[in-house]
């Protein structure tokens, strides 16, 4: 399990560009502001990433500085939809990360302000490439996030996935982003969040990484609760035997093959697992992680690396 030659555990590895080797040239090209490099990289991207495009635009958009040589492929190339949509993204990053991880009532004056106007210069790279291109996923995908930044409302970014799910039925990071947007604090329901997992778990494929949507619902809800109602959330029975359903038929099933976002799903699925008390469920997820780890749903808990090595060491034990 990633043990040293010292035997001290090894660093974990949360970069998914460290983590994923095909990324690696993507990140270069953006620390040498590479424009030819970078649709090179997209142009390439496999078709076995379904949604590969719309993930690696997420994973640029967190490259610092990377809106400058965006910013200038845009003005380079004004009818290309892809530097559009990849400074939208970048955009989009920076308005979230202006807006910081507390509740919007918690936020500043000037907090909103910012986050505002990042995700309205976002929207309008987005309109226009949705008004030349509109079977354009990436460029729908993107504005799932600003609907829900901007508080668009449930109409409007269910409006925004059926334009999407006609041209892709089965993108899980546009589908993820509906998710977030169908839960409670953003003015859905767990009917309606939990619903939707399931159903596009259903759908999808076998062998899909669609279901671990199954498990992002599920955390979310948990992080909801309260006290003991946190607690035994993620220990019912019935929790957990969704949960063991969606992994089986996903991550676990014999067809599927790892894509960029590997880390992402068995991470969420050893969370999920190990919060509720599975350590064996979780055994499976850990394997596959070894030293690697998504921050996506971990960075939610208290001292997450510590917290990820003691479930790993559990969840080992099982084995």
């Amino acid at each position: 399990m990633g043990e040293s030659a010292v035997g001290e555990a090894s660093p974990l590895v949360t970069d998914p560009f460290d983590a994923v080797p095909g990324l690696a040239p993507l990140r270069a090209a953006a620390w040498d502001q590479d424009w030819a490099a970078t649709r090179a990289f997209f142009e390439e991207t496999p078709d076995t990433e379904a949604d590969g495009v719309s993930f690696a635009a997420v994973l640029l958009a967190g490259v610092e500085r990377s809106e400058w040589f965006l910013e200038k492929a845009v003005r380079e190339r004004p009818d290309d939809p892809l530097p559009r949509t990849l400074l939208a993204e970048r955009y989009i990053h920076l308005g979230w990360r202006a807006r910081g991880r507390g509740p919007g009532a918690d936020l500043s004056w000037d907090q909103a302000e910012q986050f505002q106007d990042w995700l309205r210069k976002a929207e309008l790279l987005l309109i226009e490439v949705c008004a030349r291109e509109p079977a354009y996923v990436p460029a729908w995908t993107a504005r799932l996030a600003t609907a829900r930044g901007l508080t668009l409302g449930q109409s409007e970014a269910r409006r925004r996935y059926d334009r999407l799910a006609e041209h892709d039925p089965h993108h899980v990071l546009a589908q993820s982003r509906l998710l977030q947007q169908l839960c409670p604090k953003w003015g859905g329901s767990w009917e309606a969040a939990h619903g939707f997992a399931q159903e596009c778990a259903s759908a999808a494929p076998e062998g899909s990484r669609a279901g671990v949507l199954v498990a992002e619902a599920h955390l979310e809800h948990c992080a909801e609760l309260d006290g003991a109602q946190a607690g035994e959330y993620l220990r019912d029975v019935s929790v957990r035997d969704e949960l063991r359903r969606a992994a089986r038929a996903s991550v676990l099933h014999p067809g599927h093959r790892r894509g960029w976002a590997w880390t992402d799903s068995h991470s969420t699925f050893a969370l999920a697992f190990s919060l509720g008390g599975h350590p064996g469920d979780a055994a499976r997820h850990f394997t596959a992680l070894g030293d690697t780890v998504s921050e996506s749903f971990w960075r939610n808990v208290p001292d997450w690396k510590t917290r990820f090595t003691e479930f790993r060491t559990a969840a080992s034990a099982t084995l």
